[in-house]
């Protein structure tokens, strides 16, 4: 019992997995231009996601946190550096044995954004650098709308798969980078009628995300996709997940203790440079593949990765927060 109550699937889970049997029993509900036409609402409800994003940025606190040039420049170098550069060294030594889809969703997961909302919320739990982690998951997201498609175009480039490197920062401009950009400069006006509503509007990213994912596992039902892999390609994303985490997790904790980082930007380095936003990562890949690939596959390693990351940094989180307060400031 004691492990249940510490296990994280909480409700955004359980839609997302309610939303994949939903669309396994009535793929047609909703497929891209079916009767409840899902591409088109989910493309209208990711620009006002993004909107709300850019309308909520904490801008004051940005320019609290950014003077530890140290602690970004890692975080950042693990996120857009470290993560690709072990994708592609898994897809050197496993991509024979992988399908493709499933291999351009492991290097889609390894090109995203850090996560906002739980980072800094394990960075809080752990007693860490709660300033430098606002500022870096923050930098990491706008990062994310530039380098996310270079780095998934260098690997596409390389295989068979066609991949629009002008066509995917035109989506992203539009669909994106310019909801972001108008919510953030209306920010000012905003701000005053959307603090009373913040209980509902943190529910329309990850309603917005569930129907993403009703929608694409819906397009990859009807596409025969579950029928010919199913339970073996939710295994083998399961694995890649898990040996992507763990690597990282070390990795982060070694590196960020050989350039001794005291223990408060060491939380920080470890939580944001090994996270990775399903809640940017799943609108995101409906503005870079769209229709010209599958998404259920592309999307299923963040949705496992997200769950994964939730449950061991939960733990680290805990680990830390018992520590003495003396080590702060080695």
């Amino acid at each position: 019992m004691l492990i249940l109550r510490k296990w994280p699937f909480d409700g955004f889970i359980s839609s997302m997995l309610g939303a994949i049997l939903l669309a396994a029993v009535f793929p047609s509900l909703g497929a891209s231009h079916g009767i409840l036409y899902m591409d088109q609402v989910t493309t209208w409800g990711v620009g006002l996601v993004f909107f709300l994003n850019g309308a909520l940025l904490p801008t004051d606190k940005l320019k609290a946190g950014a003077l530890n040039w140290r602690l970004h420049a890692f975080v950042q170098l693990s996120t857009y550096g470290l993560f690709p550069l072990l994708g592609v060294l898994i897809a050197w030594l496993l991509g024979r044995w992988i399908p493709s889809d499933l291999m351009l969703g492991v290097i889609y997961l390894c090109a995203l954004s850090s996560t906002v909302s739980s980072s800094v919320t394990m960075t809080t739990i752990a007693r860490g650098n709660i300033t430098g982690a606002v500022f870096n998951a923050t930098l990491s997201t706008l990062l994310g709308m530039l380098l996310t498609p270079v780095i998934v175009s260098f690997y596409v480039q390389t295989g068979a798969t066609h991949f629009s490197i002008s066509h995917a920062f035109f989506a992203i401009a539009t669909n994106l980078l310019l909801p972001f950009v108008v919510g953030h400069v209306l920010r000012p006006l905003l701000l005053p009628y959307l603090k009373p509503w913040m209980k509902w509007i943190n529910k329309i990213d990850k309603t917005v995300i569930v129907l993403i994912v009703f929608n694409a596992f819906c397009d990859s039902t009807l596409s025969g996709l579950w029928q010919a892999q199913g339970f073996y390609l939710v295994g083998q994303a399961a694995l890649l997940a898990s040996i992507m985490l763990a690597l990282v997790i070390s990795l982060t904790t070694w590196l960020s203790r050989r350039l001794q980082f005291n223990k408060e930007d060491e939380i920080t380095a470890v939580f944001c440079g090994s996270k990775k936003s399903v809640a940017n990562g799943v609108p995101m890949a409906k503005m870079l593949f769209g229709s010209a690939m599958p998404l259920g596959p592309i999307v299923l390693p963040i949705m496992i990765y997200h769950q994964l990351q939730l449950i061991l940094c939960a733990m680290l989180a805990r680990k830390y927060a018992q520590r003495p307060a003396a080590q702060d400031a080695e």
